[in-house]
Order: C-alpha cells, then sequence, then structure tokens
C-alpha cells in the first residue's frame, strides 16, 4: 500500500477543497475556536515544561476551578518526598508578547481569584498566565533542532490577594517570572522546604 506524503506546509495535494487565493497564504486551519485552541496550547506549554522538570500532572475530575495538579519527587525535600502544587492556567492575546515593564495587568472573576487567593492552604496554587500572538500561524515553528511555542508563560502566586472588583479583579503579573522548567523546579524546592511558591 502506497502512503500519500505530505506536502512541505503539511498539507496532503489535492484534499484541500475549495479555497480562496486569500486561503492559500496559509494551510487550511481546522474551526475549533480560538480560544479553545489557545486552552490546548497553554496545556502543551505546560506538559513541556514539567516534563523537562522531572514532574508528573494529573487533572482533578471534576476540576472545581483548579486545571492540573503538578508533582515533584524528590529525597532532598523537607515536607515529603513527594510535593504537590495546584496550577490554574489562562491565556490571552489581549496583551501583547513581551510586555513591557515589571508587570502586566490579568483580569480574574472574582470566584476564580478567591480560590486563588485562600491562604492557609494544605497545597499552594498558582495562576499561570500565557501571552499568545492574535494570529494562529504564530503560535508555532518547528525545525529540525526545536520546536517553539509562542510566546510566553508567567506565573505568580496570588495567596491573600485581596477582591477588589464588584464581579472581576485586575492582579499584576511579574514579567520576571517566566514559567519554565527551572521556575518550576524552584518552585517544587521552595514547597518541598515548607515554604511557598
Amino acid at each position: 500500500m502506497a502512503l500519500t506524503q505530505p506536502e512541505p506546509g503539511g498539507m496532503l495535494q489535492g484534499r484541500t477543497g475549495p479555497r480562496t487565493d486569500e486561503d492559500r497564504a496559509g494551510p487550511l486551519r481546522g474551526s475549533l475556536a480560538t480560544t479553545a485552541c489557545m486552552e490546548t496550547l497553554q496545556v502543551a506549554y505546560l506538559h513541556a515544561v514539567a516534563a523537562a522538570a522531572g514532574c508528573s500532572l494529573s487533572q482533578p475530575f471534576p476540576d472545581n476551578g483548579i486545571d492540573w495538579q503538578v508533582n515533584h519527587g524528590a529525597p532532598e525535600h523537607v515536607v515529603d518526598d513527594e510535593v504537590t502544587i495546584k496550577v490554574q492556567l489562562k491565556a490571552t492575546y489581549q496583551t501583547a508578547p513581551s510586555p513591557a515593564g515589571p508587570t502586566f495587568a490579568f483580569t480574574l472573576d472574582n470566584d476564580h481569584l478567591v480560590k486563588l487567593a485562600r491562604t492557609p492552604v494544605a497545597v499552594h496554587k498558582i495562576l499561570v498566565v500565557m501571552l499568545v500572538p492574535r494570529e494562529r500561524d504564530q503560535w508555532l515553528a518547528a525545525g529540525h533542532d526545536r520546536l517553539d511555542l509562542r510566546h510566553c508563560c508567567y506565573w505568580t502566586n496570588l495567596a491573600g490577594h485581596p477582591v477588589t472588583g464588584r464581579r472581576r479583579t485586575t492582579v499584576r503579573i511579574p514579567t520576571t517570572r517566566i514559567f519554565d522548567d527551572r521556575a518550576l523546579c524552584e518552585i517544587m524546592t521552595r514547597v518541598g522546604s515548607g515554604g511557598t511558591p
């Protein structure tokens, strides 16, 4: 049996259906809503970071307002040989990638903020916000030596943060807190020592 080889752009020849000249500039993307695609992209980012940090992931079911649990095992942890944090993921294209300044604004529903701001807690929580370009064709680039997911995730610990709005509250996300494997390892080391993220 002969298999059809993909075209360089990832499309199978003769399988695209009628397209306009404007459509021919890029690949034929699926009709899934952009927000759903953003959610999938940020989950891929979290998985990549967790893999590089040597962490396992699990999804609470039902999620009850927290998307993921991240577990980090190391005999050096003081409180247990495996520690856990809870992660709430958010993504937006409303803030341009590579924001200038020490923080950027992100607005949360008050119900979400109350859950993330609760203190004291048995399991610490962090908010991870991904900034993505508006156009999906700018979200990732692949080469022989890497896969780049664009643009960046930032994290913060909102424990103790007050609710200030009637239905939604704007929080400030530090641009110095890039969420990568090193940041996750450092978070887990602090939690494993009995501290906060």
